[in-house]
């Protein structure tokens, strides 16, 4: 055991230097059964994995993250003892530079016999010390426990992030803990959540409303009963809802819907006093008076029933899917309108979104737990369409920033092309490579990396990544994370819950932390089997539970 009491203590000495990490080897008195040292009041074990060093050598000094431990036997030639060598694994993150101030990267690169430091607490003052003027805190260092974590919310917001770890990592706690933070930091923060599994924003049985946030900052709006009406969806989007691209007859269907459309929204434009309406105007216009345009050109004959029409029967196919959705009673929320069945009601609609009605709050948690499966992608484009759309147009966009927190990503911005979600993904896509400019960023959640977006994923800057264990996981994470910080993601399968490894533009090095502990935490959605098949219910209401099947209810 050695303790040593100074602001940095010798460790090791470097003996490899490669373009992507170095390798030291550990002085002797530090490769004990317990190598303890004591640097700024605090004991920490010499070369601990997940700790910080200072390789210096004349006027270099690299900061470098340990990630890997060893040691080697070798024997003494002349009398055969044996003696272990004790070896770190070192990624290299940054310079220390002369007047104490860091910067990322390294321009110059030691050379193997140059002398491996521990660092302290003050060190790491000064590395995070830009940082922590912005007082947004997440959580504690994992190997310095009173030391508070701070990211650059410029960053983190500004050029969307990630969140990524498995199932029972904690993503559910990260999130809440994250976002109960982020309006503590900044109190005129605005985020919208789709929540799909009602563990953010939920109904009691007494049917009130309990949340993970203060109640005066958050709206909570149910997706069954939120009216997100056909009328303000572009083109592109009716299409995918009403035509099958497959279908031979699908390019006249298009042609012809465009055609119906103009005439339907230049109608209304001249009724509400617009000058000119283009196809995606967002602008009130009949469902039934377009499905009567299709059926009449369907079924027009000439010459008293001698002659077809030229279109008759081109849109049998068309009428039909048309007609199954509008019977469809999930999807009442977007064609069956009861509110929004004007285009005066498009503002209103909007400030109870945004979260600038009667009850102004900073998050919009949107519930889509009783959303079929199958219907959530809809229901998410249209999301993330009205809050990119809502920004795009407003003159104070740069002082009204809006961020989309889209939690299980994967589910509805897969990684597959030409899929059912395909325009649910081109839309999220869209605003990950252009809503920066506008103020519209997105912070996605998945617990499976590679299902989600290629594009979606590489327009992120800042990863917060929990315990991943799937080999394929690990890997795409590390191909997304810079090359010299991919050797890290080998400690993702050792990470506790809560706990997190921070890499990217928003921290200032790649940092293992503790997640704050949210406070009031998240509805979990974990399911107690033990307690469940010890004292649960002897009989169950089957009536109710198919009543609710077939009305599409879920309590």
């Amino acid at each position: 055991m050695s303790e040593h009491d100074s602001s940095s203590v010798l460790i090791g000495y470097l003996s490899e230097v490669r373009g992507d990490g170095m390798e030291a080897r550990l002085a002797e008195h530090h490769s004990t059964d317990i190598p303890l040292i004591t640097i700024d009041g605090e004991s920490i074990l010499a070369g601990n994995i997940g700790s910080y060093v200072v390789i210096r050598q004349l006027d270099i000094n690299v900061l470098a993250l340990v990630y890997k431990m060893w040691e080697e036997d070798r024997f003494d030639s002349s009398g055969g003892v044996r003696h272990t060598d004790r070896y770190i694994s070192l990624i290299p993150v940054g310079e220390i530079q002369n007047d104490s101030t860091f910067i990322r990267g390294v321009r110059h690169y030691p050379t193997p016999g140059a002398k491996v430091y521990a660092v302290g607490l003050k060190e790491i003052n000064a590395i995070f010390s830009k940082f922590r003027s912005y007082e947004f805190y997440i959580g504690q260092l994992a190997n310095h426990k009173d030391y508070h974590l701070s990211l650059d919310p410029r960053a983190l917001f500004g050029r969307h992030f990630a969140i990524i770890g498995q199932s029972g990592s904690g993503k559910s706690w990260t999130v809440t803990s994250l976002i109960q933070h982020t309006v503590r930091a900044m109190p005129k923060a605005h985020l919208i959540m789709l929540d799909l599994h009602g563990e953010y924003c939920w109904k009691d049985e007494a049917g009130q409303v309990q949340s993970a946030f203060p109640k005066e900052m958050v709206n909570y709006v149910d997706a069954m009963e939120m009216e997100m009406p056909y009328w303000m969806m572009t083109y592109a989007e009716l299409i995918d809802l009403f035509i099958d691209r497959e279908d031979k007859g699908a390019s006249l269907q298009m042609a012809f819907m465009r055609e119906i459309l103009q005439q339907l929204k230049r109608k209304e434009a001249k009724e509400i006093g617009l000058n000119a309406a283009s196809i995606d105007t967002p602008i009130y216009f009949s469902l039934a008076e377009l499905y009567m345009q299709f059926k009449n050109a369907n079924e027009e004959r000439k010459d008293f029933g001698k002659t077809k029409g030229a279109l008759f029967g081109q849109f049998d196919e068309f009428l039909v899917r048309m007609q199954s959705r509008f019977n469809d009673v999930r999807y009442d929320f977007l064609l069956k309108p009861k509110k929004c069945n004007h285009s005066g009601a498009m503002p209103d609609l909007l400030r109870q979104f945004i979260g600038l009605g009667k009850n102004k709050a900073n998050i919009t948690v949107v519930d889509l737990s009783s959303v079929p499966t199958d219907v959530r992608p809809a229901v998410s484009a249209q999301v993330g369409r009205l809050a990119y759309e809502f920004n795009y147009w407003n003159p104070k966009r740069r002082e009204f920033p809006i961020t989309l927190i889209c939690e299980e990503a994967h589910a509805y911005i897969p990684r597959e092309k030409g899929g059912q979600f395909d325009g649910t993904k081109k839309m999220m896509e869209r605003i990950a490579k252009e809503g920066r400019k506008y103020g519209v960023s997105i912070g996605v959640i998945s617990q499976r990396p590679t299902e989600l977006s290629e594009t979606m994923l590489s327009q992120c800057s800042t990863f917060i990544c929990l315990r991943t264990t799937n080999p394929d996981d690990q890997a795409y994470i590390r191909g997304l994370v810079p090359e010299a910080e991919g050797d890290l993601t080998d400690i993702l399968t050792s990470l506790g819950r809560g706990e997190a490894l921070v890499l990217g533009e928003a921290a200032p090095i790649p940092t293992r932390v503790q997640i704050y502990r949210p406070n009031p935490e998240p509805k979990s959605n974990d399911v107690d089997y033990y307690t469940g098949w010890r004292e649960g219910p002897d009989d169950l209401d089957v009536d109710q539970i198919v009543n609710f099947w077939r009305t599409q209810t879920r309590k």
